[in-house]
């Protein structure tokens, strides 16, 4: 096994702490905070979670710019980056569903497996319902979509 086939998965699981890490400490797993976040209307606005995703902004920045002058990642041979770029219906579409499941849930798909930890049952019945969502569509949907 040669070295980068052994520090992908490593690099991978590294981050991926790392993020759950993050989700857990911030907040971002409660899905009161994150409703009370997008909760602009009653008065009850919890501002916190902007703080969060200021940081997030300003620890990735650098990263950033760091990958556009790279030829290639550390531990692959290119970088997997989308293609399409267009603002279309179907991303539009996408985006409209996604943030009424953030908004009905409270949770988006990172703090959603983030909060698998906690063992609650509302929790794991909507990762579980996601993700056959995601199913669905690459499945079925996206067949009949192209």
């Amino acid at each position: 096994m040669n070295g980068h086939a052994f520090m992908r998965p490593v690099a991978a699981v590294v981050a991926g702490a790392i993020f759950g890490f993050g989700l857990s400490l911030s907040g971002m797993i409660d899905p009161a905070r994150v409703l009370g976040f997008l909760d602009l209307v009653s008065g009850n606005w919890d501002p916190s979670l902007a703080f969060v995703l200021g940081s997030a902004v300003a620890v990735a920045a650098p990263g950033v710019m760091l990958q556009r002058r790279m030829t290639k990642p550390f531990f692959d041979e290119q970088f997997y980056l989308p293609h399409k770029t267009a603002i279309d219906t179907r991303l539009l579409a996408g985006s409209a569903i996604f943030g009424a499941g953030w908004g009905l849930a409270g949770f988006c798909p990172g703090p959603a497996v983030s909060a698998l930890s906690m063992g609650l049952p509302f929790v794991m019945l909507f990762v579980a319902a996601m993700a056959a969502g995601m199913i669905l569509h690459d499945r079925f949907l996206e067949r009949v979509l192209r």
